[in-house]
């Protein structure tokens, strides 16, 4: 492959990738910690759009609980989406001779 058509097929790469994060953003992935007593709801752009508590969390009262809770099932959600976006990423590379060892 010439150099001309490594440039345009990256050019072509690069505007699929700005595709890729459009459609990853519409993307809504859940979270959840504690058997699902605490769920999140989050984009592929990892925006936050939601957080559910099971009440019976506020029952006890437990503050430090609640919040390490919430902290995991955000981790669980963003894990899902890197996972997504890294799914895509391995899609849009495929067609590219890369040398060993290179990523983009």
């Amino acid at each position: 492959m010439n150099i001309m058509k490594m440039m345009q097929k990256a050019k072509e790469m690069q505007e699929e990738m700005k595709n890729i994060q459009a459609k990853m953003a519409e993307v809504e992935v859940f979270g959840e910690a504690g058997g699902g007593m605490i769920r999140v709801r989050m984009g592929g752009d990892r925006s936050l759009r939601q957080i559910s508590i099971d009440p019976s969390l506020w029952a006890d009262q437990d503050k430090s609980l609640i919040e390490d809770l919430t902290v995991a099932a955000v981790n669980h959600a963003v894990a899902q989406v890197n996972e997504k976006s890294e799914e895509k990423k391995k899609e849009l590379l495929s067609g590219l001779p890369l040398p060993p060892g290179f990523t983009l």
